[in-house]
């Protein structure tokens, strides 16, 4: 099995729960390095039985380096902000995110094996997520029974919410991504499943202001720094339904096992509304668990691409496989606070600056 952005933190959770599972199992993990705190992995990788290769997805020369054959690739590299789309890193995310995906699909047909690609929510257009109905409660906003359009209800986004507005660029790649799946498949006989995930959280995951956020809220409590709620008046109210790692896993794991039952199909994944959280409620959890409380400052302002609340609807997936989330936001974020515990000397230079 290969790995691409297997020293991340979807892809190395991935690499080592599945060497767990599967001792005899040959897993690669190819990564750039690139995210600060990924080389940290390496050893953890390591350790694992998992092999490591240094190289980047954009480089066909990289890809053309890596020895072997392997029965399925899992794609887990990509420029994941949002932000960076919007800036001086704009090729990069395009060269990453679409590039990199097509030169690891060549890699695949070469390999004939099965692809399971990672891609996100953020493909659904944020004109249209603007525009859902929701009221605000004491702590959060929530979704409204009727919405303006299909593939939405008080469950969250299905996948047959419209796509034909602007996303991102971010979004855009992984759209793009996704049909070059369909691509691959009708013409070099790839077979594929795609996972448009939610928010992924979890330990090992190197927390920014414009993606990790999950980890990031928890950093600041731990190390007692100030937070900012953004935009919808600054009072925190935007939600967001967070994914535990090892829920992702089982996911994975199932499809690996179960391929022919989910392959070709598109599916989104995530938390769901019973493991969503507004900013506000993941507040409150961080100051329980870390006995800490931080200065919180609001600006009211939106932020151009932000959406007021995303929750997954996996009713899709649930149906055809079983498979739903079973950890809660606490649950994520306690085990997030016993890592940042537990690695406190090499993470207080990542998480705490």
């Amino acid at each position: 099995m290969l790995i691409t952005g297997g020293c991340g933190f979807v892809g190395s959770n991935l690499g080592v729960l599945l060497k767990r599972k599967y001792p005899d199992c040959q897993i690669t993990a190819l990564d750039n390095l690139k995210r600060r705190g990924s080389e940290l992995n390496i050893l953890r990788l390591k350790q694992a039985g998992i092999s490591f290769m240094h190289g980047d997805i954009r480089n066909t020369e990289d890809l053309a380096a890596v020895e072997g054959a392997y029965d399925f690739i899992i794609d887990a590299a990509a420029e994941p902000s949002v932000m960076a789309g919007m800036g001086a890193t704009l090729n990069y995310v395009i060269n990453t995110n679409l590039t990199g995906t097509v030169n690891t699909l060549e890699l695949a047909a070469k390999m004939k094996a099965k692809f399971i690609f990672l891609s996100t929510s953020r493909v659904y257009p944020i004109g249209y997520l603007e525009q859902v109905s929701y009221i605000e409660d004491t702590t959060r906003f929530r979704l409204l029974d009727e919405q303006p359009f299909a593939g939405m209800s008080a469950k969250g986004v299905n996948e047959q919410f419209p796509l034909d507005k602007a996303r991102s660029i971010y979004g855009a790649t992984k759209l793009a991504s996704e049909l070059m799946l369909e691509e691959f498949s009708e013409f070099f006989d790839v077979p594929f499943v795609i996972n448009r995930c939610g928010v992924i959280a979890g330990p090992y995951q190197m927390g920014k202001v414009d993606q990790g956020v999950i980890t990031l809220w928890m950093a600041r409590h731990y190390w007692k720094k100030d937070i900012a709620y953004f935009g919808y008046g600054g009072t925190g109210k935007q939600v967001r339904d967070v994914m535990h790692i090892y829920d992702l896993f089982d996911l994975v794991d199932y499809q690996m096992n179960n391929f022919d039952k989910v392959a070709g199909g598109v599916y989104n994944a995530g938390g769901g509304l019973g493991s969503s959280v507004s900013l506000l409620e993941l507040t409150h959890i961080c100051e329980e668990i870390t006995g800490n409380k931080v200065n919180a400052q609001s600006v009211k302002e939106n932020r151009r691409g932000d959406i007021p609340l995303y929750i997954t609807d996996n009713s899709k997936i649930t149906q055809l496989t079983g498979w739903q989330p079973k950890r809660t936001v606490k649950d994520i974020l306690t085990d997030i606070f016993v890592w940042i515990n537990e690695n406190e000397k090499d993470l207080e230079q990542i998480l705490n600056s």
